[in-house]
């Protein structure tokens, strides 16, 4: 696998785009956990909604057993208190269901501002790379079992664009095709600095 291309310059701006990418993708991890912590921190109000609830309804609950146990009248007198915990059940319940929004939230807010960043890196600098390093191990790979460079001239004729090809000469095609070995050599070779090889 060929991972960078042979020509220096080529190679450090492949090297540079390596690190900004990984630096970007490091950072929006960071942000985004960092984002996610933040807006978690409004499930605090959730569990202190959630305690005072759960001492509440224990609260009633010890009161009106006490009461309870009053002969004649205890069970008339702990009835209210009885209702007024299941309120604090209430409460309790209340301060779960906004933990868990919150939750949800600070999860997809999280996701949200390290994905999108993430996401346009990798279709920007990773689509292009994988292309690259496809299509330098391939070339490379028909270098070693004798490509020629008549082939590689016809690939140069048919994927570079006509202005480079007219640096080389401005009968390029005709000049192939003529079998002209200094323009088939030079047409090979910008084939093969286009892929990130050296000329052999």
């Amino acid at each position: 696998m060929k991972l960078y291309s042979d020509f220096a310059a080529h190679r450090a701006r492949q090297m540079t785009a390596d690190i900004v990418a990984l630096v970007i993708i490091a950072v929006s991890v960071v942000m985004g956990v960092v984002v996610f912590s933040t807006v978690n921190q409004l499930a605090r109000f959730g569990r202190e909604m959630q305690a005072a609830g759960a001492d509440f309804r224990t609260s009633m609950t010890d009161v009106g057993d006490r009461l309870g146990d009053v002969p004649l009248i205890g069970s008339g007198i702990s009835a209210p208190f009885d209702t007024a915990s299941s309120a604090g059940d209430t409460l309790a319940s209340a301060g779960q269901t906004q933990q868990d929004l919150v939750l949800q939230a600070a999860i997809a807010l999280g996701i949200g501002v390290a994905a999108l960043p993430i996401l346009l890196t990798l279709l920007m600098w990773l689509l292009p790379r994988l292309r690259f390093i496809s299509r330098a191990t391939r070339t490379r790979a028909l270098l070693r079992a004798g490509l020629d460079s008549d082939l590689l001239a016809l690939r140069a004729l048919t994927h570079q664009k006509v202005a480079t090809i007219a640096k080389v000469d401005p009968d390029a095609l005709g000049a192939w095709r003529r079998g002209d070995r200094e323009v088939t050599r030079r047409l090979a070779g910008l084939e093969l600095r286009s892929v990130g090889i050296r000329m052999p």
